[in-house]
């Protein structure tokens, strides 16, 4: 069988920016090396799962376990080694900057070291419910709920808006309604906590705040090698993405410097794909730093981060496998945030169709057509 590798741009198609020539990102980068691979391989367009793509859908969409979607939460505690029991919640967090009620930065200028704030939280215990929070990386962090009686049917408390007023953990059911009444009382009492912390006395935009999203349980689900007949590896930085390898079976490899955030060390990623090919059939490579840029609107750096991605990524063109390139969806600089956009679509060391670039306009003529993205895994074994 042949040896697949799967890279993930996280956030890579974009829309035309005026000041990049009314091209995308993509487009006005310079990348010889994907050109390259585009114009040696067959190219087309993947059509997101979700009216409203989140990365962790995507990604399930991607790996083909829509129907075992688990939530966000036990990802990102699964990929930071948090170890889940039964009955347990899990949700995303973001430490976040709240000045009188009001949300004044979902990320608190993106601040990284959180490891005592998140020390000052951990196994405060309310109404019998103890809550467990580790940091993840950058300004995030997994929270886990332990106690009788708990549902992850809430809505969490993050608008994805600055300048609004706090909202509060609303139940979607009577049976939920115990979670978020605990819940509520914890972000309370975290904010009054984080608020005397001597981090936060320092800085201009104070971690003060948890906005939490994407709560689950976690539950068996068939493993990438039962599903596929694939031994596969995970090459990834971000909490996230580790974490939804780990949970599919994949082993999730130690890569130093593979940070998931700006600093990542490409290099250090491609080399440790190009070793894993000798063990593995299967290699998902996660970059997440293009969404980062997207998000803030960064379209120069952007662009500068896809060209460094294409530079190191020329290691793997005499490789024997079949090399795909996609990401998980689009983050349009101009929107700050995901977009249903058609994500494009490479891949390289079978067949060749007549695209001569890797770009969002080129990919709508390539032979590959439009793929559901719960239908790529079909594709690629084909």
């Amino acid at each position: 069988m042949k040896k697949i590798v799967l890279l993930i741009i996280d956030g890579l198609g974009d829309r035309p920016i005026s000041q990049l020539g009314d091209k995308t990102p993509l487009e006005a980068a310079e990348t010889p090396n994907l050109d390259y691979l585009a114009q040696q391989g067959t190219c087309g367009l993947i059509l997101p799962s979700e009216k409203k793509p989140t990365s962790e859908g995507a990604h399930v969409a991607l790996f083909g376990y829509n129907k075992h979607f688990l939530g966000r939460g036990p990802y990102e505690a699964a990929g930071i080694g948090m170890k889940l029991r039964q009955g347990d919640v899990a949700l995303r967090v973001n430490f976040a900057t709240i000045n009188n009620n009001k949300i004044v930065d979902r990320r608190a200028g993106r601040i990284e070291k959180t490891e005592a704030l998140a020390k000052a939280l951990d196994n405060i215990t309310i109404k019998g419910v103890k809550f467990l929070i580790e940091k993840s990386f950058g300004h995030r962090a997994v929270l886990v709920l332990r106690g009788k009686n708990l549902s992850a049917k809430i809505k969490g408390n993050d608008s994805h808006k600055t300048g609004v007023k706090s909202r509060k953990i609303v139940a979607e059911n009577k049976a939920a309604k115990f979670t978020a009444e605990v819940l509520n009382e914890f972000i309370e009492k975290s904010h009054e906590i984080l608020s005397k912390q001597a981090l936060n006395k320092k800085r201009a935009l104070p971690a003060n705040y948890l906005l939490v999203r994407g709560p689950g349980k976690l539950k068996s689900v068939p493993s990438f090698k039962e599903k596929y007949g694939l031994k596969a590896a995970c090459v990834a930085g971000g909490g996230l993405y580790k974490g939804i390898a780990s949970i599919l079976g994949m082993d999730v490899l130690k890569i130093k410097g593979a940070t998931g955030m700006k600093n990542t060390d490409l290099r250090a990623k491609f080399a440790a794909v190009k070793r894993a090919l000798k063990k593995y059939n299967f290699i998902f490579c996660h970059i997440k730093a293009t969404d980062t840029f997207g998000h803030d609107g960064d379209f120069l750096n952007k662009r500068k981060f896809i060209a460094k991605i294409d530079k190191e990524i020329k290691c793997l063109l005499n490789e024997k496998a079949l090399l795909v390139v996609t990401a998980d969806h689009c983050t349009p600089c101009v929107l700050k945030d995901h977009s249903a956009d058609p994500i494009p679509l490479l891949t390289y060391g079978n067949g060749q169709d007549v695209i001569k670039e890797f770009s969002e306009k080129a990919c709508l003529k390539g032979g590959l057509g439009k793929i559901e993205q719960a239908k790529l895994m079909n594709v690629i074994l084909k």
